[in-house]
């Protein structure tokens, strides 16, 4: 199971070289990768009146690509969108930019796309709410077309490319894409397109309720599910032991990447998340770092 941190996008704050210190320590820690959420835009409260998002207008949120730009050139971590809200852009420009990450990664990463929950991001974005799961079975479908082909000609109800291409291609041919999501819609498209998932419930009967309707999905579509790779997320609660147990469940649930969450989780600044990965490192074994004396 390939071990990684999850970047705290909400807290790290606008510092540069805390960016840079951050990605390069989780690097040395040996950490597998790293993945970064996504919002384009926040909603203003005092605007949405009642507005109940986890996150708004104040909440800070790199743009995965350019950060992912900057990452690539100082680390070796494989980076991961976890996840890209995919219905809310364009396709072809999405296509450009995670082929370029993919370059400058020499082949690290990872796309998960999602069709997200905010409706302030989609107006705003040009884009329509209401159709956003429908849509994003296609923009798969083109992606992958893009990545792999010179000159694509595609056409459906909401995508055209007539003649075009991008160049250069990805290392990746194509990309892989995962999917997040809980909903059995999502479950479904996982099973048909995905290369991998993002499971938004702890192992046990909800997780396992969820695979049984990915598996006939991707047996139904002539996939193989045990193909497909499970992305599993622990959050930091202030206990190594808790955290090295619901490692220990993900991984006898069977997943095949796992990240490690510290938002959220009351550290005041960067040192503080980087202990936290300090200490996780050592007890998971993904450093050769000796434990404090």
């Amino acid at each position: 199971m390939r071990i990684g941190v999850v970047f705290p996008q909400t807290e790290i704050g606008p510092d540069v070289g805390a960016i840079r210190a951050y990605g390069q320590r989780v690097d040395e820690l040996g950490f597998r990768h790293l993945l970064a959420f996504d919002h384009v835009l926040g909603a203003d409260p005092a605007v949405h009146v009642g507005w109940d998002g986890v996150y708004d207008v104040r909440t800070t949120f790199h743009e995965p690509m350019v950060l992912f730009g900057y990452l690539a050139a100082l680390t070796t971590l494989e980076l991961v969108t976890g996840v890209m809200i995919l219905p809310q852009r364009q396709t072809a420009l999405v296509a450009k930019q995670a082929a370029e990450v993919d370059l400058l990664t020499n082949g690290r990463f990872r796309l998960g796309v999602g069709v997200g929950w905010n409706e302030v991001e989609y107006e705003a974005l040009g884009k329509d709410f209401g159709t956003r799961g429908r849509r994003s079975g296609d923009q798969v479908g083109l992606l992958r077309r893009l990545w792999t082909e010179p000159s694509v000609t595609f056409a459906s109800s909401d995508e055209r490319v007539t003649g075009a291409g991008i160049a250069p291609l990805p290392i990746q041919r194509p990309i892989p894409v995962w999917f997040g999501g809980n909903s059995a819609a999502t479950y479904r498209r996982v099973g048909r397109l995905g290369d991998g998932w993002f499971p938004q419930v702890l192992p046990g009967p909800n997780l396992d309720a969820a695979r049984s309707v990915i598996e006939q999905a991707a047996v139904a579509a002539g996939r193989d599910p045990g193909a497909l790779g499970m992305e599993g997320m622990v959050r930091w609660k202030g206990s190594v032991a808790k955290l090295v147990d619901h490692v220990d469940r993900w991984r006898s649930a069977g997943a095949t990447h796992l990240s490690i969450n510290t938002m959220g989780a009351g550290l005041a600044t960067v040192d503080d998340h980087l202990d936290v990965l300090r200490q996780a490192s050592i007890a998971l074994g993904t450093s050769d770092a000796e434990p404090p004396r």
